[in-house]
Parts: structure tokens; C-alpha cells; sequence
């Protein structure tokens, strides 16, 4: 049953201010199906900007990946969370595989190649959709496990900044997702 604010007992709305340096919520509607708003990050890859914390060095993205979508071997020196949308992947390093409806939790430290898996519940499916949150920077590293490069919040803007301005969206679209 919804909230029925005229019910007996109905708790009443609190109007308590932001504290005068709060950062303002970020309430977005977004359009899945605007295919400028997809960044691309490899090919087959591409991820859709949610939120962009500057002041904790975080993002939240959606990913996804379709045909033999490979993501670079990378590091986390933070933890990441995921969860999983629509598909099936895992890391060439582990032995389970996540599909629609896996949460997933990867610790500080974690070394892995994000691949697309086939999709038990979707024979023949090879696409995967990730709600990601980044909790700090990611390094790339080759086979030696040796740092060949890393992505942190700044660079992820940057990249979609530059896309967006490729694909004709407004110089500001990118703004409102920082915080």
C-alpha cells in the first residue's frame, strides 16, 4: 500500500535546511535510450555517468558491455560495489558468474579482467548492464600486475566532458552530476 499522508498516525513532513556547506542532492531523471549519454571505454564498453563525487574521489556508473566486451586488467585500491542489471559477467580470475539481480562487493586491493559471461536465465544473450560505485581510483596493470596507468574521479569526468562535447550536449550536462 502507498504513503497516505492523510492517514490517522501519518508521520508529518520535517523541514530541517541543509547545513550552509552541504552539498545540494542529486535528483536525476535519465534516458537510457539516448545513446549520447553512453561514454564509450573500450570498444564494445561504454558507461553512463550517474554521480561524480570530487570531494571523495568516487563515481557511480552504469556499464555495459555487449559482444566480447573485455575491461581492461585493473586494481581497486578501494572498495567497489556493483550490481547487476541485466546479463551475466564475471573476472577471468574467479570462478562465479553474476547475473540480473547479483550484488557484488570487491575490496581494496582486488586484482581482475571483467568479462562478459554467456547468461544462464538468456541463452545467447552477450550483453551485460552494471550499476557500479567506484569508492576511489582504479589502476591498470599488465600481466606482471605492474601499473601501466590508473582512472580516478577527475579523469572520468574529463573523458565524459569531452564526449559530451563530441556528441553536441551542452557544455554544463556533465555539471550536474558533481558533487
Amino acid at each position: 500500500m502507498a504513503f497516505n499522508p492523510q492517514a490517522a498516525g501519518a508521520p508529518t513532513p520535517v523541514h530541517i535546511p541543509l547545513p550552509t556547506d552541504a552539498v545540494s542532492e542529486l535528483i536525476i531523471d535519465v534516458d537510457f535510450e539516448d545513446e549520447r549519454l553512453w561514454v564509450p571505454r573500450g570498444e564494445n564498453i561504454e558507461s553512463f555517468p550517474l554521480l561524480f563525487s570530487v570531494t571523495q574521489g568516487s563515481w557511480v556508473n552504469i556499464t555495459r558491455a555487449r559482444g566480447d566486451g573485455i575491461i581492461s586488467r585493473h586494481r581497486h585500491s578501494s572498495p567497489v560495489t556493483g550490481q547487476t542489471l541485466k546479463g551475466a559477467w564475471g573476472y577471468i580470475e574467479h570462478e562465479w558468474t553474476a547475473t540480473q539481480g547479483t550484488f557484488i562487493y570487491e575490496p581494496p586491493g582486488e586484482t581482475h579482467t571483467l568479462i562478459v559471461k554467456d547468461d544462464p536465465n538468456n541463452p545467447g544473450s552477450d550483453e551485460m548492464t552494471v550499476l557500479f560505485h567506484n569508492f576511489g581510483p582504479l589502476m591498470h596493470v599488465d600481466d606482471a600486475g605492474e601499473v601501466t596507468g590508473f582512472v580516478d574521479v577527475f579523469t572520468r569526468i574529463e573523458d565524459c566532458r569531452s564526449h559530451y562535447k563530441k556528441v553536441g550536449l551542452p557544455s554544463d550536462y556533465i555539471e550536474k552530476l558533481i558533487r
